[in-house]
């Protein structure tokens, strides 16, 4: 006779792993290339077109294809300077545990804070007054805000995030540290400052990962030094603690035995043979989160395994470059006509075929520029890469909307 509770446990257990969007990525994408999806019909035969376009973006940003990580760091590095090495001077008696702390604070504010702005806002960098907008825009406000201690209840310690400082943070405040205005409007505010204050919360019932005393987001750095082994750590490791420490910050969507389990969708061609069978998880922004933390990580002296285990990431840029290289064909109007929301099945379905194609593109890049998966993980092309091609087709196309509207309550992309 089965068990409720063990199958509730080992539906959530495996929805929570990066090979379950692979596999469930997967079934859709079997279905896709045999036409038998509502929204879109996939067209391999444009792969080697799209690689090669991918390929030309990462030649020219990155001419020796020494590519970094794709992760929040690039966009405080925007207009060549690196926002953090320019304010070395505010933490350079601190330990590299301590900083390593501090960056863990400022990334995972930061990656919370990067749901698309939307096509109007920008945002005026102090001092410099150079203007930013976007993923770029989102990452120096935030890291100017974090700069002045919107996130920290400690006057004397400005340069953290805290459980106190996160619960206490208000529309007014964030709005102000990001020049929000009737003529400067930033999509899904309220919902931004809802998932600090959830952040926050999750940090005070969490001493796990997060510690006992005054709790932090940059306390996970401890929690994961003690998981390595031999200085050895697994990306998966970080992702399962990302899902584990911060599930409880997402808006309520799909929940199993009360559980809620985040960028996780349903799809009603996904075959159903059991609990959760037909869901499809993404995990974008925790991804995208566990991704902007293996620096830090590796600045402390681990070593970084399992890269490829996580996938690459189901957001509109990415997704748009799959819908502008001819990849993936919309098969009714409506699809890029009308706005769509997060859940509605064309949005899990585009998501879902980009998982895979992202996979495939790597994979395409890697025999052309004879690299092994280890010279040039996943994580490295969609930074050279996925990403960047999809923003300049959207650019040129579009000036700069991705192909596909979504209602975006600013948690999700």
């Amino acid at each position: 006779m089965s068990n409720p509770k063990s199958e509730a446990q080992a539906a959530i257990a495996y929805l929570q792993q990066p090979q379950a969007i692979r596999d469930r990525a997967g079934q859709l994408f079997e279905l896709g290339c045999a036409d038998q999806l509502d929204y879109f019909q996939v067209r391999l035969d444009r792969l080697a077109a799209a690689t090669a376009i991918v390929q030309q973006v990462i030649q020219a940003a990155y001419p020796d294809l020494a590519v970094p990580f794709h992760s929040r760091w690039r966009h405080f590095e925007v207009a060549g300077e690196s926002r953090l090495d320019q304010a070395a001077a505010e933490f350079k008696g601190w330990s590299q545990l301590e900083q390593a702390r501090m960056k863990f604070d400022l990334a995972i504010t930061s990656v919370l804070l990067d749901a698309g702005a939307g096509a109007h806002w920008c945002y005026v960098e102090p001092d410099t007054g150079k203007v930013f907008a976007r993923s770029e825009g989102l990452a120096i406000a935030s890291f100017h805000s974090f700069k002045q201690g919107l996130f920290s209840s400690d006057p004397q310690n400005p340069w953290q995030a805290d459980a106190d400082g996160l619960q206490g943070l208000t529309t007014e405040r964030l709005a102000a540290g990001f020049q929000v205005s009737a003529d400067n409007p930033l999509v899904g505010l309220q919902g931004r400052v809802e998932l600090l204050q959830k952040l926050g919360h999750a940090l005070a019932t969490q001493p796990t990962y997060f510690g006992q005393t005054a709790p932090r987001p940059g306390y996970l750095v401890d929690y994961l030094q003690t998981q390595a082994v031999a200085g050895i750590l697994s990306a998966v490791t970080v992702l399962q603690a990302v899902l584990k420490g911060l599930g409880s910050i997402w808006p309520g969507r799909v929940a199993i035995a009360g559980v809620n389990l985040g960028d996780v969708w349903h799809h009603p061609k996904l075959p159903d043979t059991g609990l959760g069978s037909q869901l499809m998880p993404f995990h974008k922004l925790s991804q995208w989160l566990t991704y902007s933390l293996l620096e830090p990580l590796q600045d402390l002296g681990l070593t970084l395994t399992d890269l490829d285990q996580l996938t690459g990431l189901a957001e509109y840029r990415n997704g748009g470059l799959c819908l502008d290289t001819g990849l993936l064909h919309p098969k009714l109007p409506t699809v890029t006509t009308q706005a769509h929301r997060p859940g509605s099945v064309i949005i899990v379905e585009w998501r879902a075929l980009t998982v895979v194609l992202l996979d495939k593109i790597a994979q395409t890049l890697r025999q052309t520029l004879d690299f092994s998966a280890a010279e040039l993980p996943l994580v490295k092309v969609l930074q050279g890469g996925t990403w960047s091609a999809g923003r300049q087709l959207a650019q040129q196309l579009r000036n700069g909307l991705p192909p596909i509207q979504i209602e975006s309550d600013g948690t999700v992309f």
